[in-house]
């Protein structure tokens, strides 16, 4: 499949259609202070206030609603660190079915009971023994239940492009869009709408220093495997990049910037303090590259997208060093 086919600015404004009145519109702030710290103008879209608290929902549901009667009847699975879980199991909830959902053994317990609240059956594995992909598929395979997968799905990506489209609908034109990546799916769907409303917006993702696989892969032109990453931002744990994913984004991202585990924690601080929003590390890594200066030849006008706010309050002190 090629990348013009997998997912267009079309479907991206029909997943927004079909997900309106579902997930949240969700706002964008501004801060003084983040645009004389940054040196722009910065907008920044709260994905944290989205339903189960990350963009994660606009796809999960966006691909769970078109599945067949038959297949809502079975039920849905998923693999997920946490957000895409939880998405799922709401999603599935919210269509009057169940879900099994997979989730590493050293899950944030936040997130965790967050997806049994939901009414999901949990089933673990060792992030770093195990190969997820091939678990979740036996585990959909051995109980007939449809895989709804976290970033591998054409309408997984076009629902979570819904969130940049909203963005670029209430601010006007960007300059560039800086994005969180982890598996590649909000940054695909991001880059679909940017560039198909204006070819000319810069899209910037931003992974942790320990987790650069979509970085090396860009620069290989091919994907490359990296150890399973050990960061602060479970959420971008990934190891490899996806291949749908990985076939948009080779074509529309302009660049990858990556961001320190002491520097997602100042941007966690930076978004409590001054603009009294509470931020997950994978949500608060693509504003750590803003604030840290990591992104070369930054325009004037920037959309920022901060994808989930999924934390315990101790988790958060224990990032925040107590």
């Amino acid at each position: 499949m090629t990348a013009p086919s997998l997912v267009t600015l079309a479907d991206v404004r029909e997943a927004a259609a079909h997900i309106k009145g579902v997930a949240h519109r969700t706002p964008v702030l501004r801060s003084r202070t983040l645009d004389e710290l940054v040196g722009a103008e910065v907008f920044v879209k709260c994905e944290n206030f989205q339903r189960i608290g990350a963009f994660k929902f606009r796809g999960a549901y966006n691909a769970a609603s078109r599945l067949s009667a038959d297949q809502v009847a079975r039920g849905i699975a998923a693999y997920s660190s946490g957000n895409h879980a939880q998405a799922v199991a709401l999603a599935a909830r919210e269509l009057g079915t169940t879900a099994v959902i997979l989730m590493p053994e050293d899950t944030p317990r936040s997130k965790r009971e967050a997806t049994a609240g939901y009414g999901a059956e949990i089933v673990t594995y060792d992030r770093y023994t195990g190969d997820r992909v091939a678990i979740g598929e036996a585990l959909a395979t051995d109980r007939g239940l449809a895989l709804i997968p976290p970033y591998e799905h054409p309408h997984v990506i076009a629902g979570q492009g819904t969130a940049a489209l909203e963005l670029i609908e209430e601010t006007g034109d960007l300059d560039a869009l800086v994005v969180p990546v982890g598996g590649g799916g909000l940054i695909a769907g991001s880059a679909t709408a940017a560039k198909g409303l204006r070819s000319a917006t810069r899209v910037i993702g931003v992974e942790p220093e320990n987790g650069d696989d979509t970085k090396r892969s860009l620069e290989a032109g091919r994907r490359i495997s990296i150890p399973v990453p050990r960061t602060i931002a479970d959420g971008q744990a990934a190891d490899t990049p996806g291949e749908l994913t990985f076939a948009v984004n080779r074509r529309l991202v302009d660049g990858i910037a990556l961001v320190s585990d002491e520097q997602i924690r100042d941007a966690m601080r930076f978004a409590f303090e001054r603009m009294k929003l509470v931020v997950e590390p994978s949500g608060a890594s693509a504003l750590a590259a803003l604030l840290a200066r990591r992104i070369d030849r930054l325009p004037r006008r920037v959309g920022v997208i901060l994808s989930g706010g999924n934390i315990g309050a101790e988790r958060f002190t224990e990032i925040l060093g107590g």
